[in-house]
Parts: structure tokens; C-alpha cells; sequence
């Protein structure tokens, strides 16, 4: 069956279909006084939500300040795919970081999936949930190799992985375009923006003090802990958790610095009638590519076709994307020749120089992971609730699944950003007229 042309003008908007869709919260307002807590988080995306939730479920008090508003950076622009462990491999993951770190870093991100449906299901957030796995879609012979290589290394694990070949891939994915795909059933999706700010919704009904439009201007040491002042007003702790990752500005832009911007987009179709929604992932999957240059694509609860891939929706560059992601979209799923986007936006991926997070100790008492490598959802809530535990004294230095690290800048970092995202217009501007 083909799909009728749809109609209408492209909406491109910083948070896209997330923000049309996702439920509202209640108004918060910006710092505008001086305040004391035991624990200031900076940054109210999952990784600081998170951070703040799992204290105040442990009696104590925190105050969060957010420069923008909840959810503004990745936890609201990404494709909403929540992934168990890294994109790298696991066998690479422990010769990475050694075998103590790295199988205590796989194991804790192979649970990472339970961790956010878990805090879904408890607090009753309304995020468009679905616990359905994902689907890692090979490309060619050298994608379906790729699997064959990931399936066997995270089974050496234990993890519950299964390699398809290209007939199941075909009938799971509604595609033939594909020689295989890893199914990952710890998996699922979610709606992101939402999710975020449930997160900040039931950190806020367990006693957190949340503020946004309050950027951290500056930190100085008083006492024990430190005072961190916003433009209208100070927060008094004794810890600080800076949760900024690559949208990091102010005091710890040094946590910015130490990584690349890879700009990443999505564009969504209108809801598909039911005849065209039954045929693509009918499970519910979320999925994505072994290209280098990847394709992402999902359905949203009102049967959206959401499809992404590197680059940035900004002037020229956004034409070149649309055109290549039509194409692409078409040539996987074929059934929806004739269709439009309806809505675009973009965000970055903050990059690391081995493509593993970090653990900082940027002062005492002054803690962060960063660098998610385009895997924030799953591993920025089990880390929130990682930092919360050291912070309380339930978790030693020498038990967090990260060994401590200095944050260093990025050799040349603009020369890198600039290639990635003019590689990627580059690529899909060929791509989109052959």
C-alpha cells in the first residue's frame, strides 16, 4: 500500500515533536533568594534530575538550577531509545577501562533500561513507556558481521540478546532493506521530554527545590562546601553535582571542552493511518543503523514515523537533511512514497576522545559524569542515582563504575565540529540526489 501525499508546511522548532506532545508540568520560576541545601545539582536533564530524585528519597535536601528549562538540552532533543550499555563494544568497554571498571560499568548499564521504567512505573510518568526492546538493523554484510560480533560478546554476558537474520529483521522491522539486526529486549523507548520532566515533577513532589532560567554564574568555597550564586540569588552546600554534560556554559565549561558537539536531527511524520502503522516495527521497537553515518527511526504512541541521523537543521543545511532523510526514509520503508515531515529539530551529542563517559572530581565535594556518546537516557538516570549514593556516604571512590579522571580540552575541537556537521551535509547531499 502507498501512502496519499500529505500536505503542509515543515515546522522546525528546537525541541521539535517533544515539545508539542509531551504533558505539561507545573510553572517554575527562576532563584531569586539565597538558599542553603545539602546538595546543589547544576543542570536539570536526567542525569541532575535523576541526581536530585534519589536524594530527596533519601531525606535530603537539594536544590537544582537550570540555565535554560527542564529537559532544554539532549534529555529533550534525542530520538528517546533506552539502551542498555555504550554503543561500544563490551570487549572494547574492558580493555578500555580495565576489567574491574569496565565489567562494573557493563553490568550496571546492561540494567540501566529496569532503572528508567522502574522510576516510570513508580511515579506513574506519563512518557509514552514502551518496554519493547530495540532493534540494531544491519547494513550489508559488513553491518551483519557487526552484530554477529556485538550479539557474541554481550551473550558471553549473559544478556539477553538475540541476532535475527534478514527474513525475522524483515518481518520485525517492515523492511527488507536490512541483512539482519541485534534484538536488545531490556530495551524500549520513550517520549523524552516527558520523561524529563516527570523525573522533575516527582523529584519536585519528594521535596526538591528546582529553579530554572538560573544559570551558575559563579562557585566559591565557604566553609566545608560552597556557595554557588545565579544572577538573582545563591545556593549554600555542602556537595555540588555538576549534571551539565555537553551543554555545559559558566564555572564547568571545562566539561564542554573536554568534548565534541556531533549534531544530530529528527523529523517526524504526521500520525500514519492504521494500515501503514501495522506495517512498520509492529512490536513497538525502536531501531537504528550500523551505517557510520546512522539512521535512526520509531513510532511514537499516535503512530509518527520519527527518523534521524547526523547533522544540523540550521539555514541551507536543513534543506539538505530533509531531502536525504526523505530519500532514505523511502528507501527503507517504501509504503510511505509520497509523505512529508511535519516537524524537525536538533540537538548535540557531546563526544568523548574514546567514546566512554566520565567520572570528575572537579573539587572536593564537587562530582559529575559526562560525555554519554549519544546514550543519555538509560545511563544519565542510573548515574543520577550513582552520584546521589556517594554524595549520601553509601558509595566509595573506589566502587563507582568509573575510575576518577581529569578533565582535559578536546585538540582542536571546532575543526572537529565543524567536520562532523559539514561531513554530514556533505553526505547526505550526494546522498539525497542519487
Amino acid at each position: 500500500m502507498r501512502a496519499a501525499h500529505h500536505p503542509g508546511a515543515l515546522h522546525v522548532s528546537s525541541h521539535g515533536l517533544w515539545q508539542r506532545t509531551a504533558p505539561g508540568m507545573a510553572e517554575l520560576r527562576g532563584l531569586s533568594e539565597d538558599l542553603t541545601a545539602d546538595v546543589a545539582v547544576i543542570g536539570a536533564g536526567y542525569t541532575g534530575l535523576s541526581t536530585a530524585l534519589h536524594l530527596v528519597e533519601n531525606r535530603s535536601s537539594v536544590v537544582v538550577l537550570e540555565a535554560a528549562d527542564i529537559g532544554f538540552g539532549g534529555s529533550g532533543r534525542n530520538v528517546g531509545l533506552v539502551n542498555a550499555g555504550m554503543w561500544v563494544m563490551p570487549d572494547t568497554v574492558v580493555q578500555r577501562l580495565g576489567s574491574e571498571f569496565g565489567t562494573r560499568l557493563l553490568q550496571l548499564l546492561s540494567a540501566a533500561p529496569d532503572v528508567v521504567f522502574n522510576i516510570i512505573s513508580r511515579y506513574a510518568i506519563d512518557c509514552e513507556a514502551r518496554h519493547a526492546g530495540t532493534l540494531h538493523c544491519g547494513v550489508g554484510r559488513k553491518g551483519l558481521a557487526e552484530l554477529r560480533q556485538r550479539a557474541a560478546q554481550w551473550q558471553a554476558r549473559s544478556a539477553p540478546v538475540e541476532l535475527l537474520e534478514a527474513a525475522e529483521t524483515r518481518r520485525r522491522v517492515g523492511s527488507a532493506a536490512f541483512s539482519g539486526a541485534l534484538f536488545d529486549p531490556r530495551a524500549g523507548t520513550i517520549q523524552p521530554l516527558a520523561y524529563a520532566r516527570g523525573l522533575a515533577s516527582a523529584a519536585l513532589a519528594q521535596g526538591a527545590r528546582i529553579f530554572v532560567r538560573s544559570p551558575a554564574t559563579t562557585v566559591e568555597p565557604s566553609g566545608s562546601g560552597w556557595v554557588v550564586r545565579s544572577p538573582s540569588g545563591s545556593v549554600r552546600a555542602e556537595w555540588i553535582v555538576v549534571a551539565t554534560d555537553a551543554y555545559a556554559r559558566g564555572p564547568w565549561d571545562i566539561v564542554r571542552r573536554e568534548q565534541v558537539h556531533l549534531p544530530y536531527f529528527n523529523f517526524s511524520l504526521p500520525p500514519l493511518e492504521r494500515s501503514l502503522r501495522d506495517s512498520i516495527l509492529p512490536a513497538g521497537e525502536g531501531a537504528w543503523d550500523t551505517r557510520s553515518v546512522l539512521s535512526s527511526f520509531r513510532l511514537d504512541a499516535a503512530g509518527r514515523l520519527i527518523f534521524g541521523s547526523v547533522g544540523a537543521l540550521r539555514g541551507a543545511d536543513g534543506g539538505v537533511h530533509r531531502q536525504w532523510a526523505l530519500r532514505a526514509m523511502r528507501r527503507i520503508f517504501p509504503q510511505l512514497e509520497g509523505l512529508q515531515f511535519e516537524t524537525g529539530w536538533f540537538g548535540h551529542i557531546g563526544m568523548t576522545s574514546d567514546n566512554l563517559p566520565r567520572f570528575h572530581v572537579l573539587a572536593p565535594r564537587v562530582i559529575g559524569f559526562n560525555g554519554y556518546n549519544g546514550r543519555g537516557i538509560g545511563p544519565g538516570t542510573t548515574f543520577g542515582r550513582v552520584l546521589a549514593a556517594f554524595a549520601l556516604g553509601q558509595l566509595r571512590e573506589q566502587d563507582l563504575p568509573l575510575p576518577v579522571s581529569t578533565p582535559k580540552r578536546v585538540a582542536f575541537r571546532s575543526v572537529r565540529e565543524a567536520i562532523y556537521a559539514q561531513g554530514s551535509q556533505m553526505l547526505h547531499f550526494a546522498g539525497a540526489r542519487f
